[in-house]
């Protein structure tokens, strides 16, 4: 899932200041599931913003709604009439969500309430951990399904480094090393001779960007 995180308030109330009507917009899929950007969030924000208005003593609307998701058109669309009625639609989706709703409404600006941080799993209440970097070529299939992309700081796909010390990456003594955590993977599978085979390098034109697929059925 995408896990995103909010904006400093301050940000996100000057970000609108010059908007009399605003939509706080929640995205129903991965920013609810981390707690983050769901219908909750959408009205706590929108509660937060009308009370900076009224200290302020300066005249606003701010409401607050959630679609399903905001990445997909077929979903926007059927409350396009309604959003368009607002100054501006302040999004708490991740970026492909705020950039989808700035492609199919037009004539209202669409500002993001959130930094998008990562593809992750839940790794226990209210944490997140990334675990895929979305490289466009996986080698999970010969890893042990861990990612050494991601989960080692750098990146190396034929591990561990010199800087393992303890099961433990040179980085931080928080972060396990990839490799270590994958040779473990592998020896209880039973698969250490595929652990020994060299990998090629990275095919980094396959992370072309912006990235683009097409569905052949």
């Amino acid at each position: 899932m995408i896990v995103a995180e909010a904006k400093p308030f301050d940000e996100i109330k000057e970000m609108v200041n010059g908007y009399r009507k605003v939509l706080v917009l929640g995205c129903g899929s991965c920013v609810t599931v981390c707690m983050s950007g769901g219908q909750k969030e959408a009205e706590l924000l929108a509660a937060a913003l009308r009370i900076a208005r009224g200290i302020e003593r300066r005249e606003a609307t701010v409401d607050a709604k959630t679609i399903l998701r905001q990445c997909d058109e077929e979903f926007v669309r059927q409350v396009r009439d309604e959003l368009s009625s607002y100054d501006a639609v302040l999004s708490m989706a991740c970026g492909a969500g705020v950039q989808g709703m700035n492609e199919w409404l037009r004539n209202v600006p669409v500002l993001p309430a959130m930094n998008t941080r990562f593809i992750g799993l839940c790794e226990g209440q209210g944490k997140w951990v990334e675990v895929c970097a979305a490289c466009g070529d996986c080698v999970l299939g010969v890893t042990g399904g861990i990612c050494p992309v991601t989960s080692c700081p750098k990146g190396i796909l034929n591990g561990p480094c010199g800087g393992n010390k303890k099961g433990r990456c040179e980085v931080s003594p928080d972060v396990p090393c990839a490799w270590v955590l994958i040779y473990e993977r592998m020896k209880e599978r039973g698969k250490l001779e595929e652990f020994k085979k060299e990998r090629a390098a990275k095919d980094w034109s396959k992370r072309q960007r912006p990235g683009r697929y097409t569905h052949r059925p």
